[in-house]
C-alpha cells in the first residue's frame, strides 16, 4: 500500500517528471548491466507444481521433483560430520564472535527504575579450528563426568557462542541436546528436564542463580551443573548430591591425555529433544535427529543466494527455538562468521542520563545476513515511521515520494540505487548497513511490515514458514520474489500436500486455488513427540513409500505459480453463536497494521455473538489520542479509562472497515492493556506468539465484564 502523498499537485506532476526523465536516461544501461531482466523472469516463473497433477498435490519446487534433497554435502549425514568439514575446510575463518564486555553501571532512570548500562567494545573471534577444538574437548570432559552416549542431556542457556560450543559437542559425542527456553516458568522447566531424565545440564550463571536454583529440588536424577561462564564461582546454596563446574574446568579435564573415546552418531540417531515454547499449553519435546537437521539445512540453504564463507550473521534469536538453531547451523555449514548480540544490545541506544551514543551490535558487526521474528520486524516499522511524522514538511514529502516510487519500482522487478544512497541509506544503517538478506519466521508477517522492509532496508525478506516438527523447514520466498503476503515454494528438502477440511470449507478443489490444511512431508519431518504416542499418532503418519508427514494444523492455499500462502489455522477458528466462523489469527493480523496497536488478541467465545479483543495500545499514539480527544491521567488511568476504551474502538474499527473485515469479524468490545507482553510475562511465547490460554485467564474477568455487560 502506497502512503499518502500529502504534495501540491502541480509540485507533484514537476517531481514525476523530473524522475521520468532520470529514468528514461538511465534505464538500458542499468537494465543490461544490472540483470533486472533476469531477475523478473526468476520472480514470474513456476516455482513449485503438483507432482500428482492433482491439486491437492503434493508440490514440489521445481528442481526437486524427481527426489527430495536431504544433504547439503555427499556423505555429511550427521551434524558432527558437518561441524568437522565446515572446520577442516575453513580452519582459519571467523566462526562465533562474542562482544567485549568492558563495564557495567547502574543508570537511575527519571522515573525511578534502574537500567543497567553496559559498556561494550570489539567483537572477539574463534577461528573454525579453535570453536571444533573446544567442542571436542567439551564433549570429552561431559563423558569423563559419566554423560553416556544416547543419555540425554539438558541445554538451559541464553543465545552465546558457548551454547553452539555445548551443542556442537554433544552432536560429536552422542548426547541427546534438551533444548529449554530461557524464557518457561518454573514448572515448564521442572517438567522438561525430569521427562526427559537428565542427569547433567549446562545453563550460564544468571539463568542458575535466577531460574534453575529454585526448582533444583523438584528435579531428583540431576547431578551436575555445567556453568558456562568464564569466571568462576561458588555456589554453597546447591542442594547435596549436584556437584557445580565451570565450562573451562570441563573442557580442561576433557583435553587430557587419557581422552574418552566418542561413540559416532548415525543419521536416524536422535541429535536435540527440542521443547516447544508452549502456546497451547505443557511445552512438548520434539525428537529431532541428526538426518532430520541435516535435511532441514540443506533446503534452508538453497533459498540464500551465494551464500558463503564471506557472509556474516548476526544471532540473537533463542537457540533453543528451531529458526534460530537452524538458521546457525546452515551459516556454520557454508563457512560464515555468528557475532552474537542480544534484543537489548542489537541497536545504538543513547544514554538517558549522559546522552552518550552507544554502539549496538548491529553496527558494529555489519552483518550481511539475519533471522527475524514479525514481532521485531513491526517494532522497527512503527518506530520509523513514527520518525517519519516528525520530519519536516520537506523531509517528510522526500521520503514518502521515494517510498512510494521505489515500491512502484520494486513491483516490475526494478531496484533503485539512487534513491537507496540518498533516502534510505539512514534507515537501511539501523541493521548495520550491509545487510543483504532478511529472514522471517515465526509468525505470519503482515504485507504492509513486509513491503515496508523491501523498501527501506534496501534488501529482500524472506518469508519462510515451517515448525519445530518439521525442523523449520517447509518454504521460502525466493529472494528476487517481492510479493508479499506469501510464504513461498515448498524447499527442495520438502513437499507439501493440501487436505480438504469440510468444517471449515476449505477444499483442494475450490477455486481459484486450492486450499486446504497443510501437510509437509519429507527427510526434515521429525521423528515425534518424545513420550507421547497419542499426538503421534495424531500429528503425523508414514505413507506408503514409508515417507513421513506432519500435520500442521495450517490452512493454505497454492498460488498458480507454486507459492503458498497461509489464509487460516484450525486451532484459532471459532464458531460465533448466529453459526459465522471467525479466524482469530486474521483478525489479529489485519489490526496489527493500525498504528495505534502495538499488540492484540482477539477472542470469542461459541455462546456469544461477537468478537471482543485485548490490546496493547502504541505508547505514543494512545497519548496523541488522549490529547485529541481531551481525557486526561497517566499511562495506566489511560488503558483503564471506559472512554478511552471506546475512542480506541471507534479507530480500530475504521481499521477493521479498511481492512475488508466482516461485520462479525469487527471487535465489539475491547480491554486496553497498560503492560506489553513480553515472554518474561508469561503471555507470549519467546517467538512472540500469542498464548491464548494463559491470556484468557490472564483476562478473565474482563472477559466476563465484556460478555455479561458489566
Amino acid at each position: 500500500m502506497k502512503l499518502k502523498e500529502d504534495i501540491n499537485p502541480l509540485l507533484l506532476q514537476v517531481f514525476r517528471s523530473v524522475v521520468w526523465v532520470y529514468s528514461v536516461i538511465t534505464f538500458l544501461p542499468w537494465y543490461f548491466f544490472s540483470g533486472a531482466g533476469t531477475n523478473l523472469e526468476r520472480a514470474r516463473r513456476i516455482k513449485a507444481c503438483s507432482i500428482s497433477g492433482h491439486p491437492a498435490g503434493p508440490y514440489r519446487a521445481v528442481n526437486s521433483r524427481e527426489k527430495l534433497v536431504a544433504l547439503v554435502q555427499p556423505g555429511v549425514d550427521t551434524l558432527d560430520k558437518m561441524f568437522e568439514f565446515a572446520a577442516r575446510r575453513f580452519p582459519n575463518r571467523d566462526c562465533l564472535g562474542t562482544r567485549e564486555v568492558l563495564s557495567e553501571e547502574d543508570e537511575l532512570q527519571p522515573n525511578g527504575k534502574v537500567f543497567k548500562k553496559v559498556i561494550l567494545g570489539n567483537y572477539n573471534w574463534l577461528t573454525y579450528e579453535e570453536a571444533y577444538n573446544a567442542a571436542k574437548c567439551f564433549g570429552s570432559g561431559l563423558a569423563a563426568l559419566n554423560q553416556k552416549p544416547h543419555h540425554n542431556i539438558a541445554v538451559f542457556c541464553e543465545t552465546r557462542a558457548e551454547w553452539v560450543i555445548a551443542a556442537q559437542a554433544c552432536f560429536m559425542y552422542n548426547f541427546p541436546l534438551v533444548t529449554l527456553y530461557a524464557t518457561l516458568g518454573p514448572k515448564a522447566i521442572a517438567h522438561g528436564l525430569n521427562e526427559t531424565e537428565v542427569t547433567h545440564i549446562i545453563t550460564s550463571k544468571d539463568l542458575l542463580q535466577s531460574r534453575l536454583k529454585a526448582i533444583l529440588c523438584d528435579v531428583p536424577r540431576l547431578q551436575y551443573i555445567i556453568v558456562v561462564d568464564i569466571k568462576p564461582t561458588s555456589w554453597s546454596d546447591i542442594p547435596r548430591g549436584i556437584t557445580v563446574y565451570n565450562m573451562e574446568g570441563v573442557k580442561e579435564l576433557g583435553s587430557k591425555p587419557v581422552q574418552m573415546d566418542r561413540r559416532q552418531p548415525e543419521p536416524s540417531d536422535i541429535a536435540v529433544i527440542m521443547y516447544t515454547s508452549g502456546s497451547t499449553g505443557i511445552p512438548k519435546g520434539v525428537m529431532i535427529s541428526h538426518g532430520n537437521l541435516i535435511a532441514g539445512i540443506a533446503g534452508m540453504a538453497e533459498r540464500i543466494p551465494n551464500l558463503n564463507e564471506t557472509d556474516t550473521y548476526i544471532g540473537y534469536l533463542p537457540l533453543a527455538h528451531v529458526l534460530e538453531l537452524s538458521a546457525e547451523l546452515v551459516c556454520i555449514s557454508h563457512g560464515c562468521r555468528i557475532g552474537y548480540s542480544s534484543p537489548q544490545t542489537l541497536a545504538d541506544q543513547v544514554s538517558v542520563v549522559t546522552g552518550d551514543r552507544l554502539k549496538g551490535d548491529t553496527s558494529v558487526l555489519k552483518p550481511t545476513l539475519m533471522a527475524s521474528v514479525p514481532e521485531i520486524m513491526d517494532r522497527i516499522y512503527k518506530n520509523v515511521m513514527t520518525k517519519v511524522d516528525e520530519m519536516s514538511k520537506f523531509q517528510k514529502t522526500l521520503f514518502v515520494l521515494a517510498y512510494n516510487y521505489k515500491m512502484e519500482q520494486l513491483s516490475k522487478g526494478y531496484s533503485t540505487p539512487l534513491c537507496d544512497r540518498i533516502v534510505f541509506n539512514r534507515v537501511r544503517s539501523l541493521l548495520g548497513g550491509n545487510t543483504r538478506v532478511l529472514l522471517s519466521g515465526g509468525a505470519p508477517l503482515s504485507a504492509a511490515t513486509q513491503r515496508f522492509m523491501n523498501v527501506c532496508m534496501c534488501c529482500p525478506v524472506g518469508q519462510g514458514y515451517g515448525l519445530t516438527e518439521t525442523c523449520g523447514a517447509g518454504t521460502i520466498s525466493e529472494m528476487w520474489d517481492y510479493s508479499t503476503g506469501r510464504v513461498g515454494a515448498p524447499l527442495v528438502c520438502s513437499e507439501i500436500t493440501l487436505k480438504d477440511w469440510e468444517e471449515g470449507g476449505y477444499h483442494s478443489t475450490d477455486k481459484p486455488n486450492p486450499r486446504g490444511e497443510i501437510l509437509i512431508g519429507g527427510p526434515n519431518v521429525t521423528m515425534g513427540y518424545y513420550k507421547s504416542e497419542g499426538r503421534n499418532h495424531e500429528d503425523f503418519f508414514v505413507d506408503a513409500k514409508g515417507q513421513r508427514w506432519f500435520c500442521t494444523g495450517d490452512i493454505g492455499e497454492f498460488h498458480p505459480d507454486g507459492c503458498l500462502k497461509i489464509i487460516d489455522r484450525k486451532k484459532d477458528l471459532v464458531k460465533l453463536q448466529a453459526g459465522e466462523y471467525v479466524s482469530l489469527g486474521k483478525v489479529e493480523a489485519v489490526l496489527k497494521n493500525c498504528p495505534l496497536i502495538d499488540n492484540i488478541c482477539a477472542y470469542a467465545n461459541s455462546e456469544e455473538s461477537y468478537v471482543i479483543s485485548f490490546v496493547v495500545p502504541n505508547h505514543k499514539h494512545l497519548m496523541s489520542l488522549a490529547e485529541q480527544v481531551q481525557i486526561k491521567g497517566t499511562w495506566e488511568e489511560l488503558c483503564n479509562n471506559p472512554k478511552m476504551e471506546k475512542e480506541v474502538l471507534r479507530v480500530i474499527t475504521e481499521a477493521a472497515v479498511s481492512g475488508k473485515l466482516e461485520k462479525f469479524e469487527i471487535p465489539k468490545k475491547i480491554r486496553l492493556s497498560s503492560e506489553p507482553w513480553t515472554p518474561e510475562t508469561g503471555l507470549v511465547t519467546d517467538a512472540f506468539k500469542l498464548k491464548r490460554k494463559e491470556l484468557k485467564t490472564h483476562y478473565q474477568e474482563d472477559i466476563e465484564r465484556m460478555y455479561g455487560g458489566k
